[in-house]
């Protein structure tokens, strides 16, 4: 992550502890519009970047001022005609400015709107992810598996040509010219053009015709400095230079199983779309060598692509355990458990036959859930069901998985606005198990 050093002075009435904290207080409300925007929009523009907005109170960076509130103070505007020295003036009732909200639209005085401004799509999802990761990426087996990587490491003199600096080449060179006096060519303009005038007048004085003779010497002058002084010479270039640096090889999959058969009506597929729609940005903004397999089933399972994931059509019986079949017989194929970290999410309402989840219990529990770094469970709940009452059977079925497998995780969603904290919840940012407690 890059460091930034500010090392500009505090002006004469802020102070830096009030600063940061400024800037710590917009950045928490510019995070919750991102969060209530995500809430807000449909499945195509959850990860679009837009106009947000957020309250316009305490947009304003913190100042030392003199209190007006305080103290006894005894003056006299000018223009008054109604008091004198002395007079007590009772304090006026009611609050005036405040923003619209709640204001009768035909009532007098003036409010503010809320301060908006527009995000492009990298810094909305920057800020919509910043604080979330894909937990233990690194396996034990991998962590000694270094890989090289070139990495930025300032400027050189001598380089290839793909790695020219073009602007850092100009600063050079411009800093150079400066220094040694090179004379600029619109000072040789000047100069010729104050010669061609006095050579063009028919009648030359005696001192008109010394100035010509001197203007042609200086104008000869400054062009040899300029010969000697080049605009761009060999040691104003230069590259940019890259340095190898060895970083854990740490390749993953994640596995995405929604259920599709017909229990799942449209509301349920669509809360699971969300949930699988930010999975899918959140692995590509913040991951290179994260690759994303994508799972369909109703009492059948395949691998699908992502437009065939996100908008087929098929609808079926229920049959969760050939999701999890079709997963292991993927990962046999193509992810050997050595060279890979796979991770799983699986969407369902929970509707499925006894036999079944005790078979998915028993996949899960001898076959996947040794093998993978994480799986979560997202149930699709009836939107009139209480959150914290039981699901349904592949969740009860699930319950018992929790306590015997740390890398199991389970959530419930009823409503669009569930979906986002949800995530949140099942992919934030784990302390390091090296940090003091």
């Amino acid at each position: 992550m890059a460091q930034f050093v500010d090392r500009r002075l505090n002006p004469r009435d802020k102070s830096l502890g009030n600063r940061q904290r400024f800037l710590r207080r917009i950045r928490s409300e510019v995070k919750r519009a991102v969060d209530k925007a995500v809430a807000e929009r449909s499945i195509a523009d959850v990860g679009k970047g837009g106009s947000v907005s957020i309250p316009s109170d305490g947009i304003d960076e913190p100042q030392f001022h003199l209190s007006r509130d305080s103290g006894e103070r005894e003056f006299v505007l000018p223009g008054n005609k109604e008091f004198v020295a002395g007079d007590s003036i009772d304090k006026p009732k009611g609050k005036g400015g405040g923003g619209g909200a709640g204001r009768d639209p035909g009532a007098a005085g003036r409010g503010e709107d809320p301060f908006s401004f527009a995000l492009t799509e990298a810094e909305f999802l920057d800020i919509l992810f910043e604080d979330l990761e894909l937990p233990d990426l690194v396996k034990t087996s991998l962590k000694d598996a270094k890989a090289k990587e070139f990495r930025r490491a300032g400027y050189s003199s001598d380089g290839t040509t793909p790695n020219l600096a073009v602007l850092r080449t100009m600063r050079v060179s411009m800093g150079r010219r400066l220094a040694l006096r090179r004379p600029s060519a619109s000072e040789v303009e000047k100069l010729e053009q104050e010669l061609e005038a006095l050579r063009a007048n028919s009648t030359v004085a005696m001192a008109e015709r010394q100035r010509i003779v001197h203007l042609a010497r200086e104008i000869e002058r400054l062009k040899r400095r300029q010969r000697a002084i080049p605009f761009l010479d060999p040691i104003d270039v230069r590259y940019s230079r890259f340095s190898p640096v060895l970083v854990p090889r740490a390749k993953a999959v994640m596995f995405c199983l929604m259920d599709v058969s017909a229990s799942m009506g449209e509301r349920e597929k669509e809360l699971a779309k969300r949930f699988f729609i930010l999975l899918h940005l959140f692995l590509k903004r913040k991951y290179e060598r994260v690759e994303i397999v994508f799972i369909r089933h109703t009492d059948e399972a395949a691998e699908v692509d992502e437009q065939e994931f996100f908008y087929g059509r098929e609808t079926g019986g229920t049959v969760v355990s050939s999701a999890l079949k079709a997963m292991m017989a993927v990962r046999e194929a193509r992810y050997p458990t050595g060279d890979w970290n796979v991770y799983c999410a699986q969407a369902s309402d929970g509707d499925n036959s006894g036999s079944d989840s005790r078979e998915c219990v028993a996949l899960l529990s001898q076959a996947l859930l040794p093998l993978v770094q994480y799986y979560a469970y997202i149930e699709i709940a009836d939107e009139d069901a209480p959150l914290d009452r039981s699901g349904k059977e592949l969740w009860r079925a699930y319950a018992g998985l929790k306590e015997v497998a740390p890398g199991f995780a389970m959530a419930r969603v009823a409503h669009r606005a569930d979906i986002y904290p949800v995530f949140r919840k099942l992919f934030a940012k784990q302390p390091s198990k090296g940090a003091a407690s």
